[in-house]
């Protein structure tokens, strides 16, 4: 899986840290920030998370929300390939989780141009609260592939069948799977 260079990891990172120290939250653009998807995500993205409210930041494609930050989320960024990282459905949306320090994790939606990436500071906010939250907003990019579990791949690592919508989770609820494959 393609990860975001260290600095710009970083400046993200940063705003989940100080952002409390100014009023608009410093967040670097993603290269794709521009894409008419990430403007339609945007438009769609809560007010409020969890009684966080959503912040003024500095870049477009870009929200975070409380004070300080609790998420900070970029749109445009380059759509993670196969992994074997943890991959977690919600109301849909299918991301790919990364612990980035002990106190944060980085999600990227899965099998949607652009993609959509939120840092969460899982000290002050549950990962799945803050998923379930933007995820409505996410899905509205065409989704192109989807996370499936090892169990459903075959020999050669492509998937053995497709689930049917009926097998998706229900709204509010999470899947989890190991593996993402195309």
């Amino acid at each position: 899986m393609n990860r975001l260079p260290s600095a710009a990891a970083a400046c993200a990172v940063v705003g989940l840290g100080l952002s409390g120290c100014a009023a608009a939250v410093s967040v670097e653009p993603a290269a794709d920030a521009h894409n008419p998807e990430c403007a339609a995500v945007m438009l769609r993205m809560p007010d409020e998370i969890d009684g966080h409210a959503s912040r003024t930041t500095t870049s477009q494609g870009t929200d975070a929300w409380g004070d300080p930050s609790v998420a900070v989320l970029r749109c445009g960024v380059e759509p993670p390939g196969p992994s074997t990282d943890r991959c977690v459905s919600v109301n849909g949306v299918d991301w790919i989780s990364t612990e980035e320090t002990g106190t944060s994790w980085r999600f990227v939606s899965y099998g949607r141009e652009p993609a959509v990436e939120v840092l969460v500071a899982s000290d002050r906010i549950a990962g799945a609260t803050v998923l379930s939250e933007i995820s409505p907003s996410v899905s509205t990019i065409e989704q192109t592939r989807s996370c499936v579990a090892a169990e459903d791949l075959d020999e050669d690592g492509l998937p053995v069948e497709t689930p049917g919508a009926d097998e998706q989770p229900a709204d509010g609820e999470t899947a989890d799977k190991e593996t993402a494959a195309p």
